[in-house]
């Protein structure tokens, strides 16, 4: 195992302070060298009590870093950050303030940080300006492992409430939890105790009835309830990922079995693969509700797809707010039709002999009628991309039970949807495209239809009253 220590500068250095602490290098053969390493690292980073400036601040933002390679197995950095100080002093100034405030909320604002919050037992946790912090950064309590030292030193009958804090139970809740320390005292230290001394007399002091009042049958039913959650946890995750190897398989067997549920939703296999999901015929069951809103679609299409419809009440095109909607449906009388028909066929006149009619009328009649069709077709089509989100949520919910995965996963999932349906969308486009353009048949039935309909007409004229 090698020991190293350098100096990391930080990014408002010049260049050539940069280069200089850089350049520091040394290796480290007893844990003893540290403290002579610091004052050394500490001159060199310009911090008062170590120079002969008395103006220069109290911290420094440059980091040094102790590295420790060797096969301990553990890969990860540990950040002793200066405490948070609140009110300046003769000592600390406001630059010095600032300076702490600014370098522990770079720490903390990373996502990759485990922020382990040091408090006081003897003040009020709530008020504590780094659990603020931490809060600030990590509103979920994620990231954060709560540190309560100097629980000897708190008043006599406060006990209760730091053990609530420490259990997890108070106004203050943190997924890694709480634990309770005990530092030796000054005077300890100037002793020289030991590490195995202070390990005993820790567990003396947390022995005493304040601090272990609960009684057995109490822990031992918490315990085996905790051993089940954590069973159960265990299982849902399935085997162990040591290797690439492994995280391989799982994925693959992952995707394996989302494959099976994506597939028996769309074809509406509902009692071939996973019944349980599919026992619910709300969310689960994707191809039913696709269908019941296809269904829908086609049946407001059909009744409502046009414009202007005959109808015996007229209503205007007024939305809710009093403006004008110009895709609303207007429900209009025989007369007013007619009427519309008569200025569309006046608006579109060109050269033609009496008697006929311009194409144009054709396609101006059709396009006006057809203006709802859009609207409608995206309104469908963005239903659809939201049955289909809430399927995702639940399956992935229903296979992933890892948080960080989950998200993941939903995440490529979602935009794939996403592009999914910005494809559907354009295609809609081209179809609406297409009818903007001028009429054009091939149906033979087309001038046999056109002239029944006219000899009906001449009939009805010619009927006496």
């Amino acid at each position: 195992m090698t020991i190293t220590a350098t100096i990391r500068p930080h990014a408002s250095r010049s260049r050539e302070v940069q280069k200089s602490l850089s350049s520091y290098r040394k290796n480290v053969t007893e844990m003893s060298e540290l403290p002579s390493i610091i004052e050394e690292v500490s001159r060199l980073m310009g911090v008062r009590g170590y120079t002969d400036n008395e103006n220069a601040c109290a911290f420094a933002s440059d980091a040094l870093r102790i590295e420790i390679t060797g096969p301990i197995g553990l890969h990860l950095s540990v950040v002793d950050l200066p405490g948070i100080i609140s009110v300046a002093s003769e000592e600390q100034t406001e630059e010095d303030i600032d300076a702490i405030h600014n370098m522990v909320a770079t720490y903390l604002e990373s996502s990759r940080t485990i922020i382990l919050a040091v408090l006081q037992a003897s003040n009020d946790m709530a008020n504590q300006p780094i659990i603020k912090l931490a809060m600030k950064h990590d509103p979920e309590g994620e990231q954060t492992v709560g540190i309560i030292t100097k629980p000897d030193l708190i008043n006599e009958g406060a006990e209760s409430r730091i053990a609530l804090v420490a259990k997890n139970e108070d106004i203050i809740k943190l997924k890694l939890g709480f634990f309770l320390i005990k530092n030796p005292s000054p005077s300890g230290l100037k002793e020289g105790i030991s590490m195995d001394m202070r390990s005993r007399r820790e567990q003396r002091f947390f022995a005493a009835p304040t601090w272990a009042s609960q009684k057995l049958d109490m822990i031992r039913e918490e315990i085996k309830k905790k051993l089940v959650a954590t069973e159960t946890d265990l299982k849902s995750m399935g085997q162990a990922r040591p290797t690439v190897g492994h995280i391989r398989s799982f994925m693959t067997s992952l995707s394996m079995r989302l494959y099976e549920l994506i597939q028996a939703a769309l074809e509406g296999s509902y009692h071939t693969v996973d019944a349980e999901f599919f026992a619910d015929d709300g969310v689960s069951r994707l191809r039913a509700r696709v269908q019941e809103m296809n269904t829908n679609f086609s049946d407001y299409m059909r009744d409502h797809g046009q414009r202007r419809k005959v109808g015996s009440h007229a209503r205007s095109s007024k939305s809710d707010h009093g403006l004008i909607d110009e895709t609303a449906e207007l429900i209009v009388s025989k007369a007013e039709m007619m009427q519309w028909v008569k200025e569309a066929y006046r608006r579109t006149r060109g050269r033609e002999l009496p008697g006929n009619n311009n194409s144009a009328l054709h396609s101006e009649l059709f396009h006006e009628q057809s203006r709802r069709w859009s609207p409608i077709a995206e309104s469908h089509v963005q239903k659809i991309m939201t049955i289909t989100l809430q399927w995702v949520e639940l399956a992935v919910k229903r296979l992933i039970p890892e948080e960080k995965l989950r998200v993941e996963v939903r995440s490529i999932l979602q935009d794939w949807l996403e592009n999914g349906e910005a494809e559907a969308l354009a295609e809609l486009r081209k179809l609406i495209d297409d009818e903007q353009g001028g009429p054009m048949t091939y149906n033979h039935y087309y001038t046999d239809n056109v002239q029944k309909s006219r000899l009906d007409a001449q009939k009805v004229g010619c009927v006496p009253p």
